[in-house]
């Protein structure tokens, strides 16, 4: 039951944003006639379809697992799902725990990324492509993903994997299909995947010292949300970076000339 809800996740994610882009692409083709793969893929209104269709996509996703944990309504799903703070935690001391953690991952995973590099993966073309689409991605990561993935991946696969193998493999089976569904999006950059994996395994053992799906589903809440935030603030930094670059130049020229002088 657990892997069918997780398959039927992964499947609503590839073809119920079909909805929205198959309707859109026999548009362009009566306009336009044969379109490239290249041109489909950097069609700026197509890519942002694509993203939006993630939103039903997610919708049908809370459905189908809400049926399989309360089996259609007989049981509370979040009691069910133990969607709620350890009693030797607390809101509050829970909160805290997961914002460090939040930030030391990201701490972490830009270490990560910067040491190991590469090149722009399919998801950050994709952010580039329009505002439009750079908006919805950063909502959507903090809105519906953090919940959606917390859902399914700690809150239906772990238990049930955790019952056949022990905790230690079921943390091990999850992080790697948590990793594998964002390959995709990654797979030209080794550190961005490797930051995931990280993630995943993080959230999957908070989820198993605990107890509880809440920790992770907020640690998750606030690694995204912080991201989110920066996506949308993106333009806004950049602009400001840019005014302060001719300072930055002058400042730099100004200490050389005084390290001339001095030597």
């Amino acid at each position: 039951m657990a892997f069918g809800t997780w398959l039927a996740s992964f499947l609503c994610l590839i073809f119920v944003p079909l909805v929205l882009v198959i309707p859109y692409v026999v548009y362009l083709m009566v306009q336009f006639g044969h379109l490239t793969a290249e041109e489909l893929a950097s069609n700026k209104t197509l890519l942002f379809l694509s993203i939006l269709g993630v939103v039903p996509a997610h919708i049908l996703t809370i459905g189908v697992a809400w049926a399989v944990v309360t089996h259609w309504g007989r049981y509370p799903f979040f009691e069910t799902l133990g969607f709620s703070w350890p009693k030797s935690w607390g809101p509050l001391k829970g909160s805290l725990i997961c914002v460090g953690l939040a930030i030391a991952l990201l701490a972490v995973g830009g270490v990560i990324t910067t040491f190991l590099g590469g090149a722009k993966t399919q998801l950050d073309l994709i952010i580039e492509s329009s505002a439009a689409t750079r908006i919805t991605i950063a909502l959507l990561s903090f809105l519906t993903a953090p919940f959606v993935e917390e859902l399914i991946y700690r809150g239906v696969v772990y238990p049930a994997v955790a019952r056949l193998t022990g905790a230690g493999w079921a943390i091990a089976i999850v992080s790697v299909l948590f990793a594998g569904i964002h390959y995709w999006q990654y797979k030209n950059n080794l550190g961005v995947i490797l930051v995931i994996t990280i993630l995943s395994i993080v959230l999957t053992t908070l989820r198993a010292v605990t107890g509880s799906l809440l920790p992770p589903f907020m640690l998750h809440l606030i690694f995204n949300g912080l991201q989110s935030a920066f996506l949308l603030l993106q333009p806004v930094l950049e602009k400001w970076i840019q005014q302060f670059a001719p300072l930055k130049n002058q400042t730099g020229l100004l200490i050389e000339y005084a390290i001339r002088q001095l030597c």
